[in-house]
Protein backbone atom coordinates (compact mmCIF):
# COMPACT_ATOMS: atom_id res chain seq x y z
CA UNK A 1 0.00 0.00 0.00
CA UNK A 2 1.05 3.00 -1.10
CA UNK A 3 1.48 5.94 1.91
CA UNK A 4 -0.62 8.64 1.30
CA UNK A 5 -0.04 11.29 3.30
CA UNK A 6 2.43 14.61 2.24
CA UNK A 7 5.93 14.32 3.14
CA UNK A 8 7.31 16.69 5.15
CA UNK A 9 10.77 17.57 6.10
CA UNK A 10 12.18 16.29 9.51
CA UNK A 11 12.33 19.32 11.26
CA UNK A 12 8.64 20.00 10.46
CA UNK A 13 8.10 16.43 11.86
CA UNK A 14 9.50 17.23 14.99
CA UNK A 15 7.37 20.71 15.40
CA UNK A 16 4.53 18.13 14.57
CA UNK A 17 5.66 15.77 17.27
CA UNK A 18 6.08 18.57 19.80
CA UNK A 19 2.65 19.93 19.29
CA UNK A 20 1.44 16.72 19.40
CA UNK A 21 2.99 16.31 22.97
CA UNK A 22 1.86 19.44 24.45
CA UNK A 23 -1.82 18.65 23.25
CA UNK A 24 -1.20 15.16 24.94
CA UNK A 25 0.21 16.90 27.98
CA UNK A 26 -2.86 19.60 28.24
CA UNK A 27 -5.69 16.31 27.72
CA UNK A 28 -6.61 17.66 24.49
CA UNK A 29 -5.39 14.62 22.33
CA UNK A 30 -3.95 11.32 23.28
CA UNK A 31 -2.85 9.61 20.09
CA UNK A 32 0.10 7.29 19.05
CA UNK A 33 2.42 8.25 16.30
CA UNK A 34 4.17 6.66 13.24
CA UNK A 35 7.29 8.35 11.22
CA UNK A 36 7.81 6.50 8.05
CA UNK A 37 10.55 7.31 5.68
CA UNK A 38 14.01 5.71 3.63
CA UNK A 39 16.30 4.34 6.28
CA UNK A 40 19.09 6.98 7.51
CA UNK A 41 16.58 10.15 7.20
CA UNK A 42 16.78 10.99 10.34
CA UNK A 43 13.60 9.34 12.13
CA UNK A 44 15.65 8.17 14.90
CA UNK A 45 17.29 11.34 15.46
CA UNK A 46 14.00 13.19 15.70
CA UNK A 47 12.71 11.65 18.74
CA UNK A 48 16.22 11.88 20.48
CA UNK A 49 15.64 15.57 19.61
CA UNK A 50 12.14 15.63 20.91
CA UNK A 51 12.90 13.83 24.44
CA UNK A 52 15.96 16.57 24.53
CA UNK A 53 13.58 19.31 24.17
CA UNK A 54 10.58 18.54 26.39
CA UNK A 55 12.90 16.35 28.61
CA UNK A 56 11.69 13.21 28.57
CA UNK A 57 13.58 9.83 29.17
CA UNK A 58 13.80 7.74 26.35
CA UNK A 59 12.59 3.94 26.22
CA UNK A 60 13.82 2.95 22.76
CA UNK A 61 12.12 -0.30 21.99
CA UNK A 62 13.90 -2.18 18.87
CA UNK A 63 11.08 -4.37 17.78
CA UNK A 64 13.28 -6.66 15.09
CA UNK A 65 15.41 -7.63 18.63
CA UNK A 66 12.74 -8.35 20.88
CA UNK A 67 10.34 -11.69 20.78
CA UNK A 68 6.73 -10.97 21.68
CA UNK A 69 7.27 -12.58 25.36
CA UNK A 70 9.57 -9.50 25.42
CA UNK A 71 6.63 -7.04 25.40
CA UNK A 72 4.40 -8.93 26.87
CA UNK A 73 6.45 -9.87 29.60
CA UNK A 74 7.06 -13.64 31.67
CA UNK A 75 4.21 -15.65 33.07
CA UNK A 76 4.73 -16.41 37.05
CA UNK A 77 2.17 -18.44 38.60
CA UNK A 78 1.10 -17.22 42.10
CA UNK A 79 -0.48 -20.26 44.25
CA UNK A 80 -2.03 -18.12 47.14
CA UNK A 81 -4.20 -16.47 44.53
CA UNK A 82 -3.95 -19.80 41.79
CA UNK A 83 -3.71 -17.20 39.21
CA UNK A 84 -1.02 -16.56 36.58
CA UNK A 85 0.41 -13.18 36.69
CA UNK A 86 2.44 -11.63 34.37
CA UNK A 87 5.72 -9.60 35.21
CA UNK A 88 5.83 -6.58 32.84
CA UNK A 89 9.00 -5.71 31.34
CA UNK A 90 11.47 -3.52 33.09
CA UNK A 91 12.10 -0.90 29.93
CA UNK A 92 8.30 0.12 29.99
CA UNK A 93 7.73 3.06 31.99
CA UNK A 94 5.81 3.77 34.78
CA UNK A 95 6.38 6.69 36.62
CA UNK A 96 3.12 8.72 36.39
CA UNK A 97 5.34 12.16 36.85
CA UNK A 98 8.21 11.98 34.90
CA UNK A 99 7.81 12.87 31.26
CA UNK A 100 8.65 9.98 28.61
CA UNK A 101 8.66 8.27 24.99
CA UNK A 102 8.63 5.17 24.15
CA UNK A 103 9.98 4.40 20.81
CA UNK A 104 8.72 1.48 18.67
CA UNK A 105 11.56 1.70 16.14
CA UNK A 106 11.94 -0.91 13.50
CA UNK A 107 7.75 -1.51 13.68
CA UNK A 108 7.35 -2.25 9.82
CA UNK A 109 9.98 -4.98 10.40
CA UNK A 110 9.31 -6.51 13.37
CA UNK A 111 7.79 -10.28 13.53
CA UNK A 112 4.12 -10.14 12.13
CA UNK A 113 3.57 -12.92 15.72
CA UNK A 114 4.78 -9.65 17.71
CA UNK A 115 2.07 -7.09 16.31
CA UNK A 116 -1.00 -7.86 18.11
CA UNK A 117 1.20 -7.05 21.45
CA UNK A 118 2.20 -3.82 19.88
CA UNK A 119 -1.83 -3.49 18.91
CA UNK A 120 -2.78 -2.81 22.39
CA UNK A 121 0.15 -0.62 23.29
CA UNK A 122 -0.95 1.78 20.49
CA UNK A 123 -4.39 1.85 20.71
CA UNK A 124 -5.08 1.21 24.61
CA UNK A 125 -1.54 2.38 25.91
CA UNK A 126 -1.37 -1.23 27.54
CA UNK A 127 0.18 -4.31 27.98
CA UNK A 128 -1.69 -6.94 30.05
CA UNK A 129 -1.97 -5.06 33.18
CA UNK A 130 0.04 -2.66 32.67
CA UNK A 131 -0.95 0.77 31.75
CA UNK A 132 1.36 3.52 30.23
CA UNK A 133 0.88 7.05 32.61
CA UNK A 134 -0.20 9.96 30.32
CA UNK A 135 2.88 11.02 30.47
CA UNK A 136 4.13 8.93 28.31
CA UNK A 137 4.55 9.83 24.55
CA UNK A 138 4.50 6.45 22.04
CA UNK A 139 5.96 6.89 18.85
CA UNK A 140 6.43 4.35 16.61
CA UNK A 141 9.11 4.45 13.25
CA UNK A 142 10.20 2.07 10.49
CA UNK A 143 10.45 1.78 6.41
CA UNK A 144 8.96 0.68 3.48
CA UNK A 145 9.18 -2.43 1.18
CA UNK A 146 9.92 0.25 -1.32
CA UNK A 147 12.92 1.85 -0.02
CA UNK A 148 14.82 -1.31 -0.53
CA UNK A 149 15.15 -1.96 3.35
CA UNK A 150 13.60 -5.61 5.37
CA UNK A 151 10.36 -4.85 5.73
CA UNK A 152 6.61 -5.78 5.85
CA UNK A 153 3.64 -4.48 4.53
CA UNK A 154 1.48 -2.28 7.33
CA UNK A 155 -1.91 -4.01 7.85
CA UNK A 156 -5.15 -2.20 8.36
CA UNK A 157 -5.35 -2.76 11.59
CA UNK A 158 -1.88 -1.38 12.90
CA UNK A 159 -2.42 1.52 10.55
CA UNK A 160 -5.59 2.59 11.81
CA UNK A 161 -4.08 2.79 15.63
CA UNK A 162 -1.17 5.92 14.22
CA UNK A 163 -0.90 8.93 13.17
CA UNK A 164 1.15 8.99 10.17
CA UNK A 165 3.94 11.25 9.38
CA UNK A 166 6.08 10.90 6.36
CA UNK A 167 9.04 11.99 6.59
CA UNK A 168 11.43 12.91 3.91
CA UNK A 169 15.26 14.48 3.39
CA UNK A 170 15.50 18.18 2.56
CA UNK A 171 18.98 19.35 2.28
CA UNK A 172 18.03 22.91 3.57
CA UNK A 173 16.18 21.89 6.92
CA UNK A 174 18.52 19.30 7.75
CA UNK A 175 21.48 21.70 7.06
CA UNK A 176 20.20 24.47 9.08
CA UNK A 177 17.90 22.81 12.16
CA UNK A 178 20.09 19.89 12.68
CA UNK A 179 23.40 19.67 11.38
CA UNK A 180 24.75 23.31 11.98
CA UNK A 181 22.87 23.03 15.44
CA UNK A 182 24.84 19.97 16.19
CA UNK A 183 27.90 21.13 14.85
CA UNK A 184 28.70 18.80 12.45
CA UNK A 185 32.42 19.21 10.54
CA UNK A 186 32.28 22.60 8.35
CA UNK A 187 33.46 20.29 5.41
CA UNK A 188 30.01 18.41 5.10
CA UNK A 189 27.85 21.09 5.66
CA UNK A 190 29.45 23.18 3.39
CA UNK A 191 29.81 20.46 0.97
CA UNK A 192 26.13 19.58 1.19
CA UNK A 193 25.07 23.35 0.97
CA UNK A 194 26.67 23.48 -2.85
CA UNK A 195 25.50 19.60 -3.33
CA UNK A 196 22.07 19.27 -1.70
CA UNK A 197 21.12 16.68 -4.63
CA UNK A 198 23.66 14.09 -2.63
CA UNK A 199 21.86 14.36 0.92
CA UNK A 200 20.00 11.72 0.07
CA UNK A 201 20.56 9.35 -2.88
CA UNK A 202 18.41 6.02 -1.53
CA UNK A 203 16.10 6.14 -4.85
CA UNK A 204 19.23 6.49 -7.19
CA UNK A 205 21.12 3.69 -5.36
CA UNK A 206 18.29 1.45 -5.66
CA UNK A 207 17.79 2.20 -9.38
CA UNK A 208 21.53 1.88 -9.74
CA UNK A 209 21.75 -1.49 -8.04
CA UNK A 210 24.33 0.24 -5.64
CA UNK A 211 24.39 -1.34 -1.79
CA UNK A 212 25.77 1.57 -0.66
CA UNK A 213 24.00 4.89 -0.82
CA UNK A 214 23.77 8.66 1.03
CA UNK A 215 22.00 9.88 3.41
CA UNK A 216 21.41 12.27 6.75
CA UNK A 217 22.81 9.68 8.87
CA UNK A 218 25.49 8.53 6.57
CA UNK A 219 26.77 12.13 6.39
CA UNK A 220 26.68 12.65 10.21
CA UNK A 221 29.44 9.55 9.91
CA UNK A 222 31.13 11.23 7.67
CA UNK A 223 31.57 13.94 9.92
CA UNK A 224 32.70 11.82 12.79
CA UNK A 225 35.14 10.23 10.59
CA UNK A 226 36.30 13.99 10.00
CA UNK A 227 37.07 14.50 13.22
CA UNK A 228 38.29 10.74 14.30
CA UNK A 229 40.49 10.01 11.38
CA UNK A 230 43.69 12.05 10.99
CA UNK A 231 45.09 10.33 7.71
CA UNK A 232 43.97 11.58 4.24
CA UNK A 233 43.78 8.32 2.53
CA UNK A 234 42.44 6.39 5.38
CA UNK A 235 39.89 8.72 6.36
CA UNK A 236 39.19 8.45 2.28
CA UNK A 237 38.47 4.93 2.56
CA UNK A 238 36.23 5.15 5.21
CA UNK A 239 34.27 7.98 3.57
CA UNK A 240 33.71 5.77 0.28
CA UNK A 241 32.67 2.85 2.55
CA UNK A 242 29.87 5.35 4.07
CA UNK A 243 28.57 7.51 0.89
CA UNK A 244 29.99 5.33 -1.83
CA UNK A 245 33.22 6.35 -3.98
CA UNK A 246 31.46 8.84 -6.17
CA UNK A 247 30.26 11.23 -3.84
CA UNK A 248 33.64 10.48 -1.66
CA UNK A 249 35.68 12.00 -4.31
CA UNK A 250 33.94 14.81 -5.11
CA UNK A 251 33.71 15.88 -0.98
CA UNK A 252 37.50 15.42 -0.82
CA UNK A 253 37.76 18.01 -3.12
CA UNK A 254 36.08 20.20 -1.05
CA UNK A 255 37.07 19.06 2.18
CA UNK A 256 40.81 19.61 1.05
CA UNK A 257 40.05 23.28 0.29
CA UNK A 258 38.17 23.74 3.83
CA UNK A 259 40.83 22.02 5.86
CA UNK A 260 43.67 24.06 4.41
CA UNK A 261 41.83 27.64 4.41
CA UNK A 262 39.30 27.59 7.25
CA UNK A 263 40.38 27.60 11.00
CA UNK A 264 37.43 28.58 13.36
CA UNK A 265 39.92 28.28 16.09
CA UNK A 266 42.30 31.10 14.48
CA UNK A 267 39.31 33.19 13.58
CA UNK A 268 37.94 33.25 17.33
CA UNK A 269 41.34 33.98 18.54
CA UNK A 270 41.76 36.82 15.94
CA UNK A 271 41.79 40.72 16.83
CA UNK A 272 38.86 41.87 14.89
CA UNK A 273 42.03 43.22 11.85
CA UNK A 274 43.71 40.65 12.03
CA UNK A 275 40.18 38.10 11.15
CA UNK A 276 39.96 39.65 7.49
CA UNK A 277 43.45 37.93 7.13
CA UNK A 278 41.94 34.59 7.78
CA UNK A 279 38.74 34.44 5.75
CA UNK A 280 38.95 31.85 2.36
CA UNK A 281 38.68 33.43 -0.95
CA UNK A 282 35.81 30.52 -1.76
CA UNK A 283 32.76 30.09 -1.54
CA UNK A 284 32.77 26.37 -0.22
CA UNK A 285 35.56 27.67 2.17
CA UNK A 286 33.00 30.48 3.49
CA UNK A 287 30.44 28.14 3.59
CA UNK A 288 32.63 26.63 6.24
CA UNK A 289 33.20 29.62 8.21
CA UNK A 290 29.59 30.01 8.87
CA UNK A 291 28.74 26.23 9.40
CA UNK A 292 31.81 26.30 11.86
CA UNK A 293 31.15 29.65 13.61
CA UNK A 294 27.54 28.27 14.37
CA UNK A 295 28.88 24.95 15.81
CA UNK A 296 31.37 26.40 17.94
CA UNK A 297 28.76 28.86 19.80
CA UNK A 298 28.30 28.33 23.18
CA UNK A 299 27.81 30.59 26.59
CA UNK A 300 31.64 31.63 26.35
CA UNK A 301 31.90 32.10 22.51
CA UNK A 302 28.44 33.64 21.18
CA UNK A 303 28.93 37.19 21.83
CA UNK A 304 32.76 37.11 19.58
CA UNK A 305 30.84 34.95 16.96
CA UNK A 306 28.06 37.73 16.81
CA UNK A 307 30.91 40.19 16.11
CA UNK A 308 32.60 37.64 13.49
CA UNK A 309 29.42 37.06 11.79
CA UNK A 310 28.48 40.76 11.31
CA UNK A 311 32.48 41.32 10.20
CA UNK A 312 31.68 39.02 7.72
CA UNK A 313 29.50 41.37 5.77
CA UNK A 314 32.63 44.07 4.79
CA UNK A 315 35.20 41.50 4.26
CA UNK A 316 35.22 42.40 1.05
CA UNK A 317 36.00 46.27 1.68
CA UNK A 318 39.56 44.96 3.75
CA UNK A 319 40.79 42.03 1.22
CA UNK A 320 41.86 43.77 -2.14
CA UNK A 321 41.15 40.28 -3.72
CA UNK A 322 38.57 40.32 -6.80
CA UNK A 323 37.35 36.67 -5.28
CA UNK A 324 35.29 38.75 -2.53
CA UNK A 325 33.88 41.01 -4.78
CA UNK A 326 31.70 38.22 -6.37
CA UNK A 327 31.01 36.49 -2.95
CA UNK A 328 27.65 36.93 -1.76
CA UNK A 329 28.89 37.97 1.90
CA UNK A 330 25.85 39.70 3.24
CA UNK A 331 23.54 36.89 2.00
CA UNK A 332 26.02 34.18 3.95
CA UNK A 333 26.04 36.80 7.49
CA UNK A 334 22.17 36.71 7.12
CA UNK A 335 22.20 32.99 6.78
CA UNK A 336 24.39 32.80 9.51
CA UNK A 337 22.59 34.85 11.49
CA UNK A 338 19.37 32.33 11.58
CA UNK A 339 21.49 29.52 12.70
CA UNK A 340 22.62 31.52 15.30
CA UNK A 341 19.78 32.73 16.58
CA UNK A 342 17.99 29.30 16.43
CA UNK A 343 20.97 28.16 18.51
CA UNK A 344 20.83 30.96 21.19
CA UNK A 345 16.83 30.54 21.80
CA UNK A 346 17.44 26.73 21.88
CA UNK A 347 20.15 27.11 24.42
CA UNK A 348 18.59 29.95 26.15
CA UNK A 349 21.27 32.27 24.96
CA UNK A 350 19.35 34.85 23.87
CA UNK A 351 20.28 37.26 26.03
CA UNK A 352 23.54 37.86 23.75
CA UNK A 353 21.45 39.62 20.84
CA UNK A 354 20.25 42.11 23.08
CA UNK A 355 23.25 43.45 24.24
CA UNK A 356 25.27 43.35 21.31
CA UNK A 357 26.37 46.41 19.17
CA UNK A 358 27.79 44.30 16.39
CA UNK A 359 24.25 42.93 16.16
CA UNK A 360 22.50 46.12 16.40
CA UNK A 361 24.20 47.06 13.56
CA UNK A 362 23.45 44.64 11.31
CA UNK A 363 19.32 44.65 12.28
CA UNK A 364 19.76 48.37 11.43
CA UNK A 365 21.33 48.14 8.08
CA UNK A 366 18.69 45.41 7.59
CA UNK A 367 15.84 47.79 8.11
CA UNK A 368 16.87 50.10 6.45
CA UNK A 369 16.90 48.29 2.99
CA UNK A 370 13.57 47.14 4.16
CA UNK A 371 14.63 43.19 4.66
CA UNK A 372 12.95 43.22 7.97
Amino acid sequence: MSLNTPPISAGRALEVLHAGWQAQADGRLTASWMLHGRPGVGKSQIVQQLADVIGAKLFDLRLTTIEPQDLRGLPYYDHDQRKTVWYRPEDLPDDPQAPAILFLDELTAASPYLQPTVYGLLQERRVGQHLLPDSVLIVAAGNTVEDGAIAYEMGTALSDRLIHLHVQADPKDWLETYAALKGLSPAVTAFLRSRPDLLETTEESLRRGHLITCTPRAWERVSEIMSAVPDRATRQTLIAGTVGDAAAAEFAVIADEIQASVQINDILQATEKERFSLFPESLHGMNAVVFGLVGAANPHTLSEIIDIMEQIRHVARHRDTPAFAQLPLAELSAFGFEMLMAKAFRDGLQDAFTGSAAYARYAADRQALGLD
